[in-house]
């Protein structure tokens, strides 16, 4: 990803603690010489080895996993928010531009076992059940429907690296105050949170 050096994040714990809060991918393959893209949980976890992985899954019926290939590499996306950026909010002239947050992983990929991908689904299951009112568990499902899990291939992700592009309109600082007053005021939620990021990156560069 062409990132240049002021948005490069390399505070690989922040990066990873985004990673998690937005799990919900895209992972990208070759596919007869064109890229194919899957959108679908990428869940950041550690290996026996003490390594950092992803674990995910697709549907079998999705003709991608048939061209997994273990020596290549591929791509997963995560995506944060994102706002228009009016330069009308700036002191002086220039032109509109975007703030955002985005991270791509590269990695090689390989398919877990049938028992494997079942072991990992009640781990993704009990883990997002929790803010659920009424939390249902695989463990209590019957035979029957756990059947379904036959119609997925789980795979592992083994990370050869991580870009973090965190644009946050650095080299504008002195307007940053009027920038994160008007992203606040803002109806969408992407232009709310990446004031609150813009705010927390004034802070700690204040430290």
């Amino acid at each position: 990803m062409y990132i240049p050096s002021q948005y490069k994040n390399e505070n690989i714990s922040e990066v990873k603690g985004f990673m998690k809060e937005n799990s919900f991918a895209i992972l990208v393959t070759q596919v007869d010489g064109k890229p194919q893209a899957t959108h679908t949980p990428l869940e950041l976890e550690v290996n026996d080895k003490g390594e950092d992985i992803l674990i995910g899954h697709i549907a079998k019926a999705n003709p991608q996993w048939k061209h997994f290939n273990p020596t290549e590499e591929v791509l997963c996306i995560f995506n944060g928010p994102h706002s228009y950026v009016s330069s009308s909010w700036y002191k002086e002239e220039e032109v509109p531009t975007w703030n955002y947050i985005a991270v791509h992983v590269y990695g090689k990929l390989s398919v877990m076992t049938e028992q494997e991908v079942l072991t990992w689904l009640h781990t993704l299951v009990d883990r997002h059940e929790k803010g659920v009112k009424h939390p249902i568990s695989l463990h209590k499902m019957s035979p029957a429907t756990l059947r379904q899990v036959k119609g997925v291939v789980g795979f592992r992700i083994e990370i050869s690296s991580i870009q973090a592009a965190y644009k946050l309109s650095q080299g504008r600082e002195e307007d940053h105050a009027h920038i994160i007053r008007e992203l606040a005021a803002k109806e969408d939620a992407g232009s709310r949170e990446i004031s609150k990021r813009m705010q927390r990156a004034s802070k700690k560069g204040k430290n």
